[in-house]
């Protein structure tokens, strides 16, 4: 999407019936429990997701129809996943309890505050930890690590390990066999 736009009034409607769905039918749901259900219902409404995938019964979806997430990824517990454009979650890939990934803002220099909306895109074998902010527009490369309650505003290089607000280089990443 990457520009300035209103959501239509159908846009709004479904996600109504979808924060219903999620409420009644997910939330609810004991941890880690009914996995193929969650799936299934996040796929309903447009989700593309491989089977694999695990998605916590207290994640919150936005809009699954922004959603992909390849093999063996996770969403924790209270992960706010605002796709209000789209999300992109590699194999392999853990987004830790209560981080917020946040396709969206707000124009500061708009009198209206108009809506701007850019994708995230976390690619394979990465790791979100807890409490994390992702924000509009960043890619997560390969392999890398985003250390707990950091912020992350621009793009993370493949195999580093990041850390703080704003988050910042703080090493290399390597993989012992």
């Amino acid at each position: 999407m990457d520009n300035k736009y209103r959501l239509s009034v159908s846009n709004k409607v479904k996600r109504f019936i979808w924060g219903l769905v999620w409420r009644i039918f997910i939330r609810p749901l004991p941890k880690n429990t009914f996995r193929v259900w969650i799936i299934f219902l996040h796929k309903l409404f447009g989700a593309n997701l491989h089977k694999t995938v695990n998605i916590y019964s207290r994640a919150k979806v936005y809009a699954p129809w922004n959603l992909e997430m390849n093999q063996h990824s996770c969403l924790a517990p209270e992960v706010d996943c605002y796709n209000v454009d789209k999300i992109t979650i590699g194999s392999y890939v853990t987004v830790s309890q209560k981080s917020f990934l946040c396709t969206a803002s707000h124009d500061i220099s708009s009198k209206n505050f108009l809506l701007v909306c850019k994708p995230i895109v976390i690619k394979d074998k990465s790791w979100i930890g807890a409490s994390s902010f992702i924000g509009m527009g960043v890619t997560v490369g390969e392999g890398a690590v985003v250390g707990a309650t950091a912020s992350v505003y621009k793009n993370v290089e493949k195999w580093t390990v990041v850390g703080g607000n704003p988050a910042k280089f703080i090493k290399n990443r390597y993989i012992n066999d």
